[in-house]
């Protein structure tokens, strides 16, 4: 009898060290399973993964003298965030030349840190975006989803852009403002200089093909359509009209009113319409009152 009741009392003990090593297991397959997923993917039933953050650079074509303009649009695009991308805005420039405008730019990289200095001469319309872009994947540690080539006078509304370039493509994909200004097909002709997209795989493209770097000199935005359409590339294209569009009144038929879901506005070459522009998006609507502000923000 005393035989029997050890018995139970060992194969008691063993069920219960069993049932703590299956809770312990339990506990750690499923923190590794949480664990193993990035802060970007969330967890789709059948164990499906699926990205919900993709990043873009967006490079702002200026001078290196313009100043004042890089302080405004670090302001304009220093307030604006998207949970869905993350977004880097640099400002791209060509080799520096007076002595004065390289002491002041070395200040705001120190300061800043979103420069990009090219090495070509300054230029509109002889090779600068081809420079651009072949010379990201050389000098980039990580490569991004999407490149963005912008204009110093174009607000790009950086919410907007993020919800429109989500569901595309990641791949073989040019998206912006087709031209000419009537045209809604994105395959025919090009996309304007004002912004226009491409994906990384391009963007590689562009460094090693014998295309573009044979044909840079003329209209920057319309030789990137040429290039690709004579390599067969871009089979991804997406026009983004009428979210985006010259400033009202600025360029005829590319022009309209002012519209809620703006993805960017083109041509702002006066303080006034950068004005008008961002009143119209109320973009100090955050602004909390404050004993310490002696003004009343309209």
């Amino acid at each position: 009898m005393p035989t029997r009741k050890l018995f139970l009392a060992l194969l008691s003990s063993f069920a219960i060290l069993l049932f703590f090593f299956f809770i312990s297991f339990s506990i750690r397959l499923n923190f590794s399973s949480t664990t193993s997923l990035s802060n970007n993917t969330i967890l789709l039933p059948g164990a499906t993964q699926m990205n919900t953050q993709f990043t873009l650079l967006i490079g702002i074509f200026t001078r290196p003298g313009n100043f004042d303009r890089r302080r405004f649009l670090r302001l304009v695009y220093g307030i604006q965030s998207t949970p869905i991308a993350h977004i880097d805005v640099k400002f791209i420039f060509c080799n520096i030349t007076n002595t004065e405008q390289q002491f002041f730019v070395a200040l705001e990289i120190m300061r800043f840190n979103d420069i990009i200095i090219l090495n070509c001469s300054e230029n509109m319309n002889s090779g600068k975006t081809y420079t651009y872009f072949s010379t990201l994947p050389q000098i980039l540690v990580t490569h991004y989803d999407y490149v963005m080539k912008a204009d110093d006078d174009v607000y790009l509304r950086l919410a907007p852009l993020a919800s429109s370039l989500h569901p595309l493509p990641r791949v073989d994909l040019y998206y912006g403002f087709v031209i000419p200004c009537p045209s809604m097909n994105a395959f025919v002709h090009y996309m304007s200089g004002m912004g226009f997209v491409l994906s990384w795989d391009l963007v590689e493209w562009i460094g090693r093909s014998n295309i573009p770097v044979n044909n840079t000199y003329g209209p920057e935005d319309k030789l990137v359509g040429q290039w690709l359409n004579l390599g067969n590339k871009a089979k991804n294209r997406f026009s983004a009209k009428p979210r985006m569009y010259d400033y009202p009144g600025t360029n005829g038929r590319c022009s309209h009113e002012l519209i809620p879901d703006t993805i960017g506005v083109h041509r702002l070459k006066k303080w006034e319409q950068w004005i008008d522009v961002l009143r119209f998006f109320n973009v100090t609507k955050q602004l909390q009152p404050s004993r310490l502000y002696n003004v009343s923000f309209d």
